[in-house]
């Protein structure tokens, strides 16, 4: 009996073996392409010219005059602190696959693997590729408001209780990507469908590079798949519209818009009756009259107070506006250039008679598209940033 354990154990411990050496076989190879990786990021990023920027503006942030200039100071100081963080990044990252590669050549002197440091080097790796794949997203950004966190507003289209449905789906969507991304959401507006769903809400995102993430996510949204509410399972076709501002500090859209050009409205914020009806006119709605964009905020408890956050919004809006057509200031918009609708359809969710998600700008496709409303966006916001991108280089 003793003898058969024995000879058990023997075998047992050769398979496991081969095992672990398979595992850092593949975990060497990792670190190596890794390492490259890392190599070519930090060259391309050009460390000797960050340090050289980093010195420039140190010395500029010193100067005794910085401050007459409020808006400069405040530019100057804070491309020193994202220049400081990029380096710092740079730097771990080189950091961190060497800790790795420290690992696999310890590993080579060694007259036994141990797996916990074969273990320890794979979580490195793994999490440094996570790193390296959002830094390169990162250097993709280039847009004024990029850096800042998003208001993303869906809205229910043709397809009635089926959109409104459509519609509380996206909506999960983004929030899950978000607590993926590890940023804070929180919705600010929302207003129940009348069977199911929502008709349409609005969820504020913090986090960097929150609206240069989400910025391409603008436009109609399409569904097919069997109706959960027809009683027959026909096939049903629904839209939502997205729309994407920055979330803009309410005193950072140095901005002015003549008083004449606004059309303020008020009405009561609340539920669908009862209590939950606001019985004071706390709801604000603000409309730019020489282009007709227009916002509504509800969240806050005071008048004053969704005064200021709806400007901020329309603020933030215009400048986006302005920027897409490549205008100076928010005068130089073209009124009748900016049209009501939601925009181009971008992207397609199919769930019957088969399972596809696809980007009609960039041809990005995926079958896993429970994995996508479950906040599984980054293969799309890559893929269209990468999109974007190209475009501008061959049209410059």
């Amino acid at each position: 009996f003793a003898s058969r354990d024995v000879g058990v154990s023997s075998t047992e411990t050769t398979t496991t073996t081969e095992w672990i050496m398979q595992d850092f076989y593949t975990l060497r190879k990792d670190v190596e392409v890794t390492l490259q990786h890392v190599e070519e990021i930090r060259a391309a990023a050009g460390m000797k010219r960050l340090k050289e920027n980093v010195a420039d503006l140190e010395e500029a942030a010193a100067d005794s005059s910085l401050w007459d200039d409020r808006q400069k100071a405040q530019q100057t100081l804070q491309s020193l602190t994202d220049l400081k963080e990029k380096i710092k990044l740079l730097n771990d990252f080189k950091a961190q696959v060497e800790d790795a590669e420290t690992i696999v050549k310890l590993t080579e002197e060694m007259e036994s693997v141990d797996a916990g440091l074969l273990q320890e080097a794979s979580g490195i790796i793994k999490e440094l590729r996570k790193a390296l794949s959002r830094f390169e997203l990162a250097q993709l950004l280039s847009g004024p408001y990029d850096k800042e966190g998003a208001v993303v507003t869906i809205t229910a289209g043709a397809g009635g209780t089926d959109a409104q449905d459509w519609a509380e789906m996206l909506l999960r969507m983004y929030m899950r990507w978000a607590e993926k991304q590890l940023y804070r959401s929180k919705v600010v507006e929302k207003s129940a469908g009348e069977e199911a769903g929502i008709k349409s809400a609005s969820v504020e995102i913090e986090g960097r590079y929150a609206y240069g993430y989400l910025s391409g996510e603008k436009g109609t949204h399409r569904i097919v798949r069997q109706s959960p509410f027809n009683a027959k399972g026909l096939r049903q076709t629904s839209f939502c519209g997205v729309e994407v501002m920055p979330l803009l500090p309410e005193d950072s859209a140095d901005v002015e818009i003549p008083a004449e050009e606004l059309d303020i409205s008020f009405s009561r914020a609340g539920g669908k009756g009862g209590q939950n009806v606001n019985k004071v006119e706390t709801a604000v709605r603000i409309t730019h009259l020489p282009t007709g964009v227009a916002v509504r905020c509800t969240e806050e408890r005071s008048q004053l107070a969704n005064k200021i956050k709806a400007m901020s919004r329309l603020k933030a809006k215009l400048l986006v506006i302005a920027e897409e057509q490549r205008a100076g200031e928010i005068k130089m918009i073209k009124g009748d250039a900016v049209k009501a609708e939601w925009g181009q359809q971008i992207r397609n969710y199919v769930f019957h008679p088969y399972k596809l998600a696809k980007d009609v700008r960039t041809g990005y496709e995926t079958s896993d598209v429970s994995s996508v409303m479950d906040g599984e966006l980054d293969p799309f916001i890559k893929a269209y940033l990468k999109h974007k991108c190209s475009i501008s280089s061959s049209s410059s």
